[in-house]
């Protein structure tokens, strides 16, 4: 039987994880358009308004409801600013299994959020919704979402050959793929102790915070 995450938000000391919504089309494609994001996720390249608006209209809504998974847009608590996508995809809810992704916007990187989002996340996974693994892939070559699994507390579990299609600029400028090897991490809940245990903030109806 297929079941589906709850529509809240997350709130930690400096963020606030929730849905996404119609006015940040705009600094989601922005965000969306950066080199890094294109060179290590597979979304459209360029990145238009036009995708942003499917994306958080349709398709990430429907990740929920057709029980896939849960996006969450990560805003700064004071200023309301996007920060960045979490992503909980590929769901198993006989195993009690999800996978993370995550992006952080250029101007927000080297803060520590990428950590403070994907904790957050992998807290209310298992303490709220009773999960018992995490898993996350990264491409063999991207060092900062490797550090931020290690940060969190993952456990490398081992490669995956040729296992993913990654970008890189050609002499020319353009954009092409090259096939690399994924790293496969996992996140148990008893990793997490004393691992940035959330004091502050907590788990909120997305239908009451709204």
């Amino acid at each position: 039987m297929t079941s589906t995450f709850p529509n809240i938000s997350i709130s930690t000391e400096r963020l606030v994880l929730r849905p996404f919504e119609e006015p940040d089309i705009e600094a989601f494609a922005e965000m969306m358009n950066d080199e890094l994001v294109t060179a290590w996720t597979s979304v459209p390249q360029p990145y238009t308004e036009a995708d942003a608006r499917d994306w958080i209209t349709e398709l990430a809504p429907t990740e929920r409801t057709e029980g896939r998974g849960i996006v969450f847009a990560v805003t700064e608590f004071l200023t309301q600013r996007l920060v960045g996508i979490v992503h909980l995809q590929n769901t198993n809810w006989r195993v009690r299994s999800s996978e993370i992704s995550y992006v952080i916007a250029p101007w927000a990187r080297g803060e520590g959020y990428a950590c403070e989002a994907a904790l957050a996340t992998a807290h209310w996974l298992f303490h709220d919704q009773k999960f018992e693994r995490l898993e996350l892939r990264t491409a063999a070559d991207n060092t900062a979402s490797q550090q931020v699994a290690q940060k969190i507390g993952c456990i490398s579990e081992g490669v995956l050959r040729g296992a993913w299609i990654a970008r890189t600029r050609t002499d020319g400028g353009e954009w092409t793929d090259v096939r690399t090897d994924l790293i496969v991490w996992s996140l148990l809940p008893e990793d997490l102790e004393g691992v940035g245990d959330q004091q502050d903030g907590g788990f909120t109806s997305f239908d009451d915070w709204n």
